[in-house]
């Protein structure tokens, strides 16, 4: 399924008073911009190069487009400039904020985003990426972020929700499973303890893969601090959904999920089935008219995993 925006805004979309102080913090004059695809934001995406040759990424956004966007991009310039050099993401080179729009000036990166279904090869980059990145963001170079069960509280709470006001067409097997589905859940926040700063929102359009294989995670509004595991194990999910690999067996291989006792990562996907399950059935947000439809495929494809897993 496409993970994209079909309502993006582009650069000539935004303001001149915009773009001139993009092309103040970039130090030339923008003269060609390349709208990128994937992702939700309804707010532009944009690969620029300037009179001079110098290229940068430029994430603009205001209220107009999504109310809480402008809230995201803000968050998101905060903890990208936290992140060291040494973790793989592009750097922030500065940001724009009237009050009402919101840009983000980032170094460009010149790559895409990984073939779905996933190639063997480029998972195998990917998970080598995660597991470096955890041990870059360990502890976590960024104080302000809230704890990952803190970040994923209401999120987790979906089957909670479900079961308070179920509707009216309900899988039979969440039916029959949802105390089960509500203590896994619970569980999971639960164990979602530690200090490495974690990205929350790893799925392939959120990757970058250039010529060399050399990784870049992009898009990190989310960022909390968890387990060092949190996003491999989110990894996998992107990888079920898209389907050709043995994610059980990925669990049991990988350095950072091994070790991981398998009940609380039960718990874990079982907290997110719940935030997927809960948000598909709900309106779509201004602006983001796809999410629901992912949501759902995100659920379709996590629950008969799960219920393995729990069996």
């Amino acid at each position: 399924m496409a993970e994209r925006i079909t309502t993006r805004i582009v650069w000539r979309d935004l303001p001149e008073r915009v773009r001139a102080s993009v092309e103040e913090i970039i130090g030339d004059r923008v003269v060609e911009a390349v709208s990128q695809p994937g992702g939700y934001s309804p707010g532009t995406a944009d690969r620029v190069r300037t009179a001079t040759g110098r290229r940068a990424f430029v994430k603009a956004v205001s209220p107009a487009q999504n109310p809480d966007s402008p809230v995201m991009h803000r968050a998101e310039a905060r903890n990208a400039a936290a992140l060291p050099a040494s973790a793989p993401t592009p750097r922030l080179l500065g940001c724009y904020d009237d009050g009402e729009w919101v840009a983000l000036v980032f170094s460009d990166v010149d790559g895409r985003h990984p073939v779905t279904p996933w190639h063997t090869d480029e998972l195998c980059r990917v998970l080598a990426a995660l597991e470096a990145m955890a041990a870059a963001l360990t502890p976590s170079p960024a104080a302000h972020v809230p704890t990952a069960a803190e970040r994923l509280a209401g999120d987790f709470a979906g089957w909670h929700r479900i079961a308070a006001d179920p509707p009216e067409r309900l899988d039979p097997w969440i039916r029959a499973h949802l105390d089960d589905l509500r203590a896994a859940a619970d569980q999971g926040i639960a164990a979602l303890t530690g200090d490495t700063l974690c990205h929350v929102d790893v799925r392939a359009d959120n990757l970058l893969v250039d010529a060399t294989g050399t990784v870049t995670v992009v898009d990190w509004p989310w960022a909390c601090r968890g387990p060092a595991w949190l996003d491999s194990a989110l990894l996998l999910v992107n990888v079920r959904l898209h389907g050709g690999h043995d994610t059980e067996a990925l669990l049991r291989r990988l350095p950072l999920t091994a070790g991981v006792d398998p009940a609380v990562l039960t718990g874990f996907y079982a907290g997110l089935a719940g935030f997927f399950t809960d948000g598909a059935r709900r309106p779509p947000p201004p602006g983001i008219p796809t999410v629901r439809a992912f949501q759902q495929a995100q659920a379709d494809a996590l629950l008969p995993w799960l219920a393995d897993r729990l069996r």
